[in-house]
Formats: structure tokens, C-alpha cells, sequence
């Protein structure tokens, strides 16, 4: 969702900068165009580098019994996506 959002910021970030000119007194809309597109960059950045880090949870469970029938060894792995 973020790397959207970075997306869409950039985008209208643009549009202000370069496309549009409008005439509003005491505020510039380049700035305000370069300044979205600069979060746009950032929130995707950000999305990036969440998207790609991954946890991951072993949980081992070892369960000894009789000698003769030897031991039993559950192991279950989780790869945990938080988003």
C-alpha cells in the first residue's frame, strides 16, 4: 500500500511542478509540487524496504520417549509477513 501512496504522491507532486500553473497568492506550487514529489520518493523507499524484510519463527518441540524407539523431533517453521 505505501509504495501506491509513494506512487501517487510523486505523480501529483508532478503534476503541480510542471504541468499546472496556477496563480495562488502567497503560495508556490512548485515548491509544494517538489515537496510532494520528494515524500512520494521517500514513502516509496520506505515501502520497499518493509516489503522486503521478512521475519521469520522456529518453534522446536523434542520429545524424548522409550530408548529403544529412539526420539521424536517436531520442527515447524513460520515465515511471518507483517504486511
Amino acid at each position: 500500500m505505501s509504495i501506491g501512496t509513494g506512487v501517487v504522491l510523486f505523480v501529483i507532486g508532478a503534476i503541480l511542478a510542471f504541468g499546472l500553473e496556477l496563480d495562488i497568492p502567497a503560495v508556490n506550487d512548485d515548491f509544494i509540487g517538489y515537496l510532494l514529489m520528494g515524500a512520494g520518493v521517500v514513502v516509496f523507499i520506505v515501502g520497499i524496504v518493509l516489503m522486503t524484510r521478512r521475519r521469520s519463527a522456529v518453534t522446536s518441540t523434542r520429545t524424548v520417549g522409550d530408548p529403544a524407539a529412539g526420539q521424536q523431533v517436531t520442527e515447524r517453521r513460520t515465515d511471518v509477513d507483517p504486511y
